[in-house]
């Protein structure tokens, strides 16, 4: 397995997102070329819980316009993580 931190890059924080916090479900935007099994060993590792289970997305590049030029953004993966119900909430989301 690679390096845990490599794999995980942010958390995205939306209304939608923060909605799901409720329901012990947390979003990361995660390396591209990574699996289930990667990130769902590198988010217990490091923040030392039990996931019950991943979804991924896919998140496509979309034109955007400066002016008279344009051009795309980066094409980027979206895990959504489902902690087990025994597991604690992450400490890192408890000030959003």
């Amino acid at each position: 397995m690679k390096n845990p931190r490599d794999l995980i890059k942010r958390p995205v924080i939306t209304e939608r997102s923060t909605e799901m916090m409720a329901d012990k479900k947390y979003v990361f935007e995660v390396e591209i070329r990574a699996n289930k099994t990667e990130i769902k060993q590198a988010i217990e590792q490091i923040f030392k819980v039990k996931v019950s289970s991943v979804n991924t997305l896919r998140m496509p590049a979309k034109p955007k316009r400066q002016g008279r030029h344009s051009g795309y953004t980066s094409e980027w993966k979206k895990a959504i993580v489902t902690l087990s119900a025994d597991s604690k909430e992450l400490e890192f989301f408890e000030t959003v």
